[in-house]
């Protein structure tokens, strides 16, 4: 064709108009003396340009032509511009997958395979496909026909004679027939083998459902048995031979490429375990061994190829114990364990371009519904399929799923199953990721109808489906059940009590029956309350299943919503704030110490709804608030109530945030550095502590002086408490110090000291709802015995001439946190010497503080309690690894000013800078420590009072290892490590603090 120079060809502007995106190189395709008789024929170029993308269609067109005979490529082009079927099923192929065409370009005649258009051949089954691999003898010819059945299997599909439901039987039926083939010529190839073994093949997964993909790895199971006068060993090893040559034949690579893999890994024990197996023993495996995911497998199992009696006896013999997987003892566990998403070891710059496994992926619909089939199959058979889609209808049919639900899933599943579908189409390959390259996405948008702008329009409808699934289901377990009880339409099927009942005890519902009076409670009626929570509730419930304790999580919820129901802001911020809600869930399911801190004032649930809601308050803060909030007071008890009150919404604010970080949420993962977790614990309640001291304090003294008490005073925190380390449960250890006012007697300065430190413990003790804070001051000069307030110039009397090793060392932890800053101060000045002695401590000063550590161990164990599991006390826990430290401050302090820290990790951390210790060592210490710490306050978070060993009620030690990490069923691993870290950072104390040299 030739054009006037500067103006394009009038064919170019067709091209253009017909979708290619590059005219020109079409324009040079068709000018080939090929194409001469149908180049301006306006039936080929719209027959192109209706294809997912014109310009491959045309490029594979071409590939063909040019690989035909003569004769034979007139014939193909005379067809193509006469026969529409052909046209479309053709060029629409070629359009859309690259590996297709390729296969077209080699064997040119196989065009000819969709010429026919009878009425068999728009839905063949498994004997149809049979026939079309028939004459394959060895792999290449196998994988010849199998493409060119493909061939024609995907022409139905983009023209759209075929539906995704049918498309993806078919892919079934065509693996079906393959495997059938295979095997086939592994018994040909091996025919003593076949003589002595009888062998079935059974499908599973998408194969066995009869809903497979274009390119999947097709999953089998080998069941094997010996014919009659075989010995069983030797009939096993031939069936072995026979399936391994079968799948080989599938799998390898030859100059006709693969087929798909086939993967025999969801056999019993997985690689790990035989190829074969007799009937008996895979029945004699799963009666004893199965775990619940490989019962969720087996819901798919089809015998499809080799002995079909054998394959038939299989299945049947599993369908028992398939359908009452649900009354198995580990099931809530492993359903727990299994209904998080698994996009761990998804890389993240991928996870938002997965269709199977990502958020709001196929996987999510597929595990819901075979979840809901393993509860409720057991007493109703119409559930029982292997094809996701007809298992959703069944399900809402039975009323186990809203119908609008299922519906909206079905098409959402129906949407991103034809993605998948069409993007494995184009290259032949096994993935599930959406493409980025603009041209990808084009034709992908293209092949699903999409023209006006294909791009825009994929990733809007793509997002919408995802979201769709991502919102629904977790909710489809969770709905129901409210329908069940709300009864607002009455015309829909809905679940019977029974149902109700069984699908809340599957999900980890102790006590169905409550739960389900709960539920009614909470959604029954038309209030504009009832409305939101039937709206909540169905996520709620998820997350409360996600917990150790769902029954607790939902009496939480109940009672929170009975005292802030009729609240206007407290329903707006759960449906508004998204992180409000999941944030409660969360806390109302872990355990009893946040609930209890919340339901004393339960106004204080709008703290998880504030961005920055669950940030400790600086120390400062809390002071000031503590102090105003005394200042307004018209008495000491009001004033300490109102700070009790302050400390209750502090540590419910702590509790929470500790709560979340622990166990994650939907969009923030759960915080790794544990370290950091424990440090932000011990920092917030040592802070409120301090705060709440101080306001008791300045109550007492107003009470009786005024603004100026006769002596100045100061508390000084101990242990933990000066450490910056307080668990939830710990009291807080003090010292009391005192110096006149000029012109006070030293009598009258000792009865005003006195009087306010009893006055404080008193308040602080005060019977109220809000939690008492001990004061413990057993760590004074000669201990119970000794005066409960002294003089700073007592105080050093007693240092000079009486002091103690342990009294030393206890200073090591000494800080002041309330009262006179100046008379603290002198404090610490007085007690630096003491603590971190000059040249350290002496041979007999060592001897005796382990020999003090050793006489603790062994009279301070409570009876009957395992030393090893034991916090405090116990191998390698917390009193471990401080002794050693504190031996290294006192050692050492003195020329190390990093070491001069109340805080045990701070100094541990500077003895391993100044080469005290090794690196390995001290992260050995450390890591006990912190585990040591966490268990200790996951065991008061849980149980609501304080512990130093793991609980024994097996639902408590369950929530424990949730808030350290473990997946339900872990306990066992939870304390074996937990033995494990604490043994290794015993044998460290044996050599640095019992075998070191001073």
């Amino acid at each position: 064709m030739t054009t006037v120079p500067g103006r394009r060809s009038s064919t170019f502007t067709r091209l253009l108009r017909h979708g290619f995106i590059d005219p020109s190189a079409a324009e040079q395709l068709l000018d080939l003396n090929a194409f001469a008789s149908v180049r301006s024929d306006p039936v080929l170029l719209e027959a192109l340009g209706a294809t997912a993308d014109p310009d491959l269609a045309l490029r594979g067109l071409v590939r063909i032509v040019e690989a035909e005979d003569e004769g034979e490529r007139q014939v193909l082009l005379d067809t193509l511009v006469t026969a529409k079927p052909l046209r479309d099923r053709l060029l629409g192929v070629l359009g859309a997958s690259e590996a297709l065409g390729d296969h077209l370009a080699r064997h040119p005649r196989d065009w000819q395979a969709l010429v026919t258009y009878e009425a068999v051949d728009l839905h063949p089954g498994v004997a149809e496909f049979e026939r079309g691999l028939a004459e394959a003898v060895d792999p290449d010819s196998l994988r010849v026909a199998y493409r060119r059945c493909l061939l024609t299997l995907a022409a139905r599909d983009v023209c759209g004679t075929t539906d995704l439901a049918q498309t993806a039987a078919e892919l079934a039926d065509l693996a079906t027939a393959t495997l059938r083939a295979a095997l086939a010529i592994a018994r040909t190839a091996a025919p003593e083998d076949a003589a002595q073994c009888r062998l079935a093949v059974v499908a599973m997964g998408k194969c066995g459902g009869r809903e497979l993909n274009y390119v999947s790895d097709v999953d089998v199971i080998f069941v094997g048995e010996a014919r009659d006068g075989v010995d069983e060993t030797k009939a096993m090893q031939a069936a072995t031979r026979l399936a391994a040559h079968m799948m080989r034949i599938c799998s390898e690579t030859t100059v006709e490429g693969t087929i798909w893999e086939v993967d025999a890994n969801l056999r019993p024990e997985g690689r790990n375990g035989p190829l074969v197996r007799t009937l008996s023993s895979h029945l004699a495996y799963y009666q004893r061994w199965a775990k619940t995911w490989e019962f969720q497998a087996l819901l798919k199992a089809r015998a499809v190829a080799g002995d079909p009696e054998l394959g038939a006896e299989y299945v049947e013999a599993v369908s028992p114990l398939v359908w009452g997987a649900a009354d198995r003892e580990n099931f809530v566990p492993d359903v727990q364990k299994m209904r998080r998403r698994v996009v761990d070891n998804i890389p993240v710059d991928r996870i938002e371009r997965e269709l199977k496994l990502g958020p709001g992926g196929l996987r999510d619909v597929e595990f819901a519904v075979q979840l809901l089939q393993l509860v409720h199959g057991r007493s109703d058979a119409s559930l029982h399929s292997g094809s996701t889609l007809k298992a959703l209808r069944a399900l809402a049919e039975g009323g186990y799923v809203g119908r609008a639900d299922a519906a909206q899933l079905d098409e959402a599943y129906r949407f991103l199953r034809s993605m998948e579908h069409r993007i494995q189409l184009y290259r032949l390959r096994r993935t599930h990721l959406v493409p980025e390259d603009e041209a990808d996405l084009r034709r992908l948008g293209r092949s699903l109808g999409m023209r006006t702008d294909p791009v825009t329009e994929l990733n809007r409808a793509w997002k919408r489906h995802a979201s769709v699934v991502r919102r629904l289901h977790e909710k489809i377990f969770y709905r129901p059940l409210l329908d069940a009880v709300a009864q607002l339409a009455p015309a829909e099927s809905r679940l019977s009590a029974k149902a109700a009942a069984i699908r809340l005890e599957a999900l980890g519902y102790a006590d169905p029956a409550a739960a389900l009076r709960h539920l009614e409670a909470l959604s029954s009626g038309v209030s504009r309350k009832a409305a939101i929570q039937r709206t909540l509730l169905p996520v709620l419930l998820g997350w409360f299943a996600d917990s150790a304790d769902p029954d607790a999580g939902l009496l939480g919820f109940r009672k929170v919503s009975d005292a802030l129901g009729k609240t206007p802001w407290y329903l707006r911020l759960l449906r508004d704030e998204g992180a409000a809600a999941e944030n409660l869930a969360r806390v109302l399911s872990a355990g009893r110490l946040a609930p209890d801190l919340l339901m004393r004032a339960p106004e204080a649930v709008a703290i998880l709804g504030d961005p920055e809601g669950l940030t400790p308050r600086t120390r400062a803060h809390l002071e000031q608030e503590v102090l105003a909030a005394v200042g307004r007071a018209g008495d000491a008890e009001s004033a300490v109530a109102v700070v009790r009150g302050v400390r209750r919404r502090e540590l419910f604010r702590t509790t929470a945030a500790d709560l979340i970080d622990s166990y994650g949420t939907e969009d923030n993962p759960a915080e790794q550095d544990h370290g950091a977790l424990v440090d932000r614990v011990g920092s917030a309640v040592s802070d409120l502590n301090a705060a709440t001291v101080a306001g008791a304090l300045r109550a007492a003294v107003r009470a009786r002086w005024g603004d100026t008490l006769p002596t100045r005073f100061a508390v000084i925190g101990m242990g933990r408490f000066g450490g910056h380390e307080l668990s939830y449960g710990s009291d807080a250890d003090v010292l009391f110090v005192h110096r006149p006012r000029e012109g006070v007697s030293d009598e009258e300065a000792a009865r005003a000291a006195n009087t306010v430190v009893g006055e404080m413990r008193r308040l602080l003790q005060l019977p109220t709802a809000d939690p008492p804070l001990l004061i413990d001051a057993d760590l004074r000069p000669e201990g119970k015995s000794g005066p409960l307030v002294r003089t700073l110039k007592s105080y050093e009397a007693y240092y000079r001439r009486w002091s103690l090793a342990w009294e030393s060392q206890a200073l090591l932890r000494a800080e002041p946190v309330a009262g006179d800053e100046d008379l603290g101060r002198d404090f610490i000045e007085l007690v630096d010497p003491l603590r971190y002695p000059l040249e350290g401590l002496g041979e007999d000063a060592v001897r005796e503080i382990r020999r003090l550590k050793a006489r603790m161990e062994s009279e301070r164990m409570p009876r009957g309690a395992d030393p090893t599991l034991h916090t405090k006390l116990g191998r390698g826990g917390l009193s471990d690894v401080e002794w050693t430290v504190q031996l290294m401050q006192m050692q050492h302090g003195w020329a190390e000013p990093g070491l001069r820290t109340t805080r045990t990790r701070e100094a541990l951390a500077a003895a391993c800078a100044a080469e005290l210790i090794p690196a390995e060592d001290a992260q050995t210490l450390d890591e006990a420590w912190v585990l040591a710490t966490r268990v200790r306050n996951a065991v008061m978070l849980v149980r609501g009072r304080p512990g130093d060993t793991f609980p024994s009620d097996p639902r408590e030690v369950a929530a424990v290892g949730r808030y350290l990490g473990y997946e339900p069923g872990h306990v066992g691993d939870m304390l074996d490590d937990y033995r494990r870290i604490t043994r290794r950072a015993r044998a460290v104390v044996e050599e640095r603090f019992y075998g070191a040299a001073s």
